[in-house]
């Protein structure tokens, strides 16, 4: 072995020695405290929400993401779709991804496509990670006027608002079964009942949910007929519900129409290099023509995000 090679070897020895005595020395959080902390603080929401079971395989990759000040949106993310994963974990996938296209990308001798393959590889698991989040919080918001109903059902027959969402928990599907159950084991581990609300509230970004909290706290405020109020509201939200319904019915072709106009281009593209190899290799050469796949690609996705805008009416 060398000199050169022998000499940096060791350093970069060395410098790990030091971090890793750095790490050491650090204080640490224990597991009980941060699970605690979930409970009573939901602007920084763990992946431990989704799984209990504290996990250290991905220690340096999520200390990474937490020192960039990625951690808490991830964390958010994973909490709302319910994922069973952490943020180092996720963190892991994500960076995978890019390696698998970069690595392809790599076969084809030519790093900007290797580049432009690990970003939307890298993409994948994001794009995975939302459109979870945004189908359960659909499901949520869906089912919501049977949570008022039962809870107003709960009520009427004598149950107090705690024994009431006990009773939520048992008789409804998931997603509300799951988030009603987080409520209900906050309360048990001494949070107040509306804290724990406006905590899951917060997580779960739906007006709806926020509208039946600023009741209970009317209610608890100034007294009256909890049930009765819960009862118009549901109402009003199955009403707004039936009218978004009918408002994405007659905007589906739209909608369709931005996902094929988007996904043809791309599609003939995938096709054309498959069947004749070597086709868009022009448009890598040095010259103005390799500005020409940026330019359509920032194209497509103003097009696309232009028709998104414009059928996204709110109700």
């Amino acid at each position: 072995m060398n000199q050169p090679l022998l000499f940096a070897l060791t350093t970069a020895l060395a410098v790990l020695t030091f971090f890793i005595g750095i790490w050491r020395l650090l204080p640490r959080r224990s597991e009980v405290d941060s699970r605690l902390q979930h409970y009573a603080e939901p602007e920084w929401v763990t992946a431990a929400a989704a799984q209990p079971r504290a996990r250290r395989q991905w220690t340096l990759i999520g200390r990474l993401v937490t020192g960039f000040g990625l951690a808490p949106a991830l964390a958010k993310g994973l909490a709302q779709a319910d994922l069973p994963l952490t943020v180092a974990e996720f963190a892991a996938m994500v960076l995978a991804a890019g390696g698998v296209g970069l690595f392809l990308g790599w076969l084809r001798d030519n790093l900007i496509i290797g580049l432009l393959a690990a970003l939307v590889f890298g993409a994948i698991p994001f794009l995975y990670l939302k459109i979870t989040q945004l189908r359960r919080q659909r499901a949520f918001a869906n089912q919501l006027p049977d949570v008022l109903t039962l809870l107003v059902g709960a009520l009427r027959a004598g149950y107090g608002l705690n024994q009431a969402i006990a009773v939520l928990v048992e008789q409804l599907p998931a997603p509300s079964s799951t988030e009603f159950d987080r409520i209900q084991r906050a309360v048990n581990l001494g949070v107040p009942l509306l804290r724990a609300l406006g905590n899951r509230a917060k997580l779960l970004e739906n007006d709806d949910l926020d509208l039946v909290i600023t009741a209970i706290n009317v209610q608890y405020e100034v007294g009256g007929n909890l049930a009765q109020v819960l009862d118009t509201i549901a109402e009003t939200i199955r009403e707004r519900i039936r009218i978004l319904r009918e408002v994405r019915v007659l905007t589906a072709q739209q909608r369709l129409t931005g996902y094929i106009l988007t996904a043809v281009p791309l599609g003939l593209a995938v096709a054309l290099s498959i069947l004749k190899p070597g086709f868009f290799d022009p448009f890598f050469e040095p010259g103005l023509a390799q500005y020409l796949p940026y330019i359509a690609i920032f194209l497509l996705s103003i097009g696309f995000l232009l028709i998104r805008r414009i059928v996204d009416i709110k109700v």
